[in-house]
């Protein structure tokens, strides 16, 4: 009797055990969330994107900021913002494998790509990769009334905040004078980023100051409360002489109502791009291409700059070096490249 209990008991058990096999789904188990897309089959917890920016008081650091905020807290990556000297000091970083992505101008792109300029005399950089064109940086030479400064010659005898060493700011600056026939022994020159160099106009220390930003600059008009803004123009044969031996700039006007200025004033622009380290496979910068564009209005909010210029219709603009194949991928994808 008990044997044949025994028996019938095992039965049930099988037939339950059937029944809840059959109830179950065919999907199987996933794993907790490690961090892995599945859409992708990316650790994202294997990454750490650094994002190379600029001094504090210009542009390049609330709008890389945006980037690392929108890549930390909507795609999943963990993510800073570094402060740095900008443009040279970034392609560095990049090169050097201590940022991921960075925020550059494209003439100091070209110049390392290339092999001339602040580079002149190294082996060309020709691991350099883009992930999108941003926007066009206005070259600023901002002074007051009282300087008595009214075009690029009147900097002879004067004293000029230029930028930090080899900075895009100092590169630009250094351009301009050969364009207008000039060197920096013409001037005073001392080696200050934009911000600095303001502070010192405001306490007559400096005559005049390069700043090579969007607009409208914050540190401009910060100098506008105190004093009588001049924005000297870059135009006629200087303008000419620059665009013919460096064509990555492009004519452009600073509108009046920028600064409060008198009229409208001529300058040249430089694009801005973002750089990606080549070594990020080519899954990861998809990824990071993709899910930017997807949630570009967080990039956009950083600054007005950034919302009327920043977008997929502009990506391509001022870029003069290859797209890391993983943007290339995506741009393949949407149609803005073939």
């Amino acid at each position: 009797m008990k044997r044949k209990s025994i028996i019938v008991i095992s039965m049930l058990m099988a037939v339950l055990l059937l029944l809840s096999a059959c109830g179950s789904t065919s999907e199987p188990a996933q794993p907790a969330d490690s961090g892995t897309s599945s859409d992708e089959g990316i650790n994202k917890s294997d990454y750490f994107i650094t994002v190379a920016t600029g001094p504090t008081s210009g542009l390049y650091y609330p709008i890389g900021g945006a980037y690392a905020n929108l890549i930390k807290n909507k795609l999943g990556y963990q993510s800073s913002a570094q402060s740095t000297g900008a443009s040279v000091e970034n392609i560095n970083l990049i090169l050097g494998a201590k940022a991921d992505l960075a925020i550059t101008m494209s003439d100091s792109v070209a110049q390392a790509y290339e092999g001339f300029g602040a580079f002149e005399g190294q082996e060309p950089k020709d691991n350099l990769r883009c992930l999108m064109g941003l926007y066009p940086n206005y070259v600023q030479l901002v002074t007051t009334k009282a300087s008595g400064i009214e075009k690029f010659e009147d900097l002879k005898g004067k004293k000029v905040g230029i930028g930090a060493p080899n900075s895009g700011v100092e590169l630009n600056a250094r351009m301009m004078y050969e364009a207008h026939g000039m060197t920096y022994e013409d001037s005073t020159v001392d080696y200050l980023n934009y911000g600095e160099a303001i502070d010192q106009m405001k306490n007559n220390l400096i005559d005049a100051a390069f700043v090579t930003s969007g607009i409208p600059n914050a540190t401009i008009m910060e100098l506008g409360t105190t004093h009588d803004i001049v924005i000297i123009p870059i135009e006629g044969e200087g303008a000419k002489n620059l665009i013919e031996k460096y064509p990555f700039f492009v004519r452009e006007i600073i509108p009046k109502d920028t600064y409060e200025t008198e009229t409208d004033v001529n300058t040249v622009t430089v694009r801005n791009i973002l750089l990606v380290r080549e070594e990020l496979p080519e899954d990861v910068v998809y990824d990071l291409t993709k899910g930017i564009f997807e949630n570009i209005d967080d990039v956009k909010a950083s600054h007005n700059t950034a919302d009327k210029h920043i977008s997929l219709e502009n990506s391509q603009i001022g870029v003069n070096i290859p797209f890391h194949a993983g943007a290339e991928k995506y741009y393949k994808e949407v149609g803005i490249i073939q």
